[in-house]
């Protein structure tokens, strides 16, 4: 039974409540924490350079213990899971996390279509962001936008690397 001194999630994302100061600070840190330099590169490696085809992707990196592709995805993956936490826990206001977050969505909408043959392996891969992410109507569009935006960045990715194959003439 959900504690009567604090809203239940469902209530959080429809008080109109403000953000407190001591919740923006929140945010300045989680910022703060991906101005790391490791953090930076393993952002970039999500972001830039993986693109996983099916689950299998994913779960090689997650089996390639040690390697800089595996700490990046589990530093990337569990800093967010740790973020959104503070969402579903009461610690951090739904909205202003939802104004400061939009990498997580990026980072969620990447995995997303594997998510279920991945959690086979890793049940507890992205829940916690997945909750976050799907929580709102608004989380539901951003999130469904950035899909969007991803599959054209693929395909144009896909385009580059057939045009370069093609000129390359077997030579990469």
């Amino acid at each position: 039974m959900p504690s009567k001194s604090r809203p239940s999630r469902s209530q959080m994302a429809t008080t109109s409540r403000c953000a407190t100061a001591a919740e923006a600070q929140i945010i300045l840190q989680l910022y703060d924490l991906r101005r790391d330099t490791e953090m930076r590169k393993a952002r970039h490696f999500i972001a830039a350079e993986f693109w996983p085809e099916n689950a299998e992707d994913t779960l090689r990196i997650a089996r390639a213990y040690p390697s800089p592709e595996n700490t990046w995805l589990r530093q990337v993956t569990s800093y967010w899971e740790m973020a959104a936490s503070f969402v579903l826990r009461g610690a951090l206001h739904e909205g202003l996390f939802f104004d400061a977050s939009g990498e997580m969505y990026c980072v969620y909408a990447k995995f997303r279509p594997f998510l279920t043959e991945i959690r086979q392996k890793l049940p507890q891969f992205l829940l916690t962001v997945e909750k976050v992410a799907l929580n709102t109507q608004e989380g539901r569009d951003r999130l469904e936008r950035l899909e969007r935006r991803l599959a054209r960045r693929q395909q144009k990715l896909a385009e580059r690397r057939a045009a370069v194959a093609a000129t390359s003439a077997g030579f990469n």
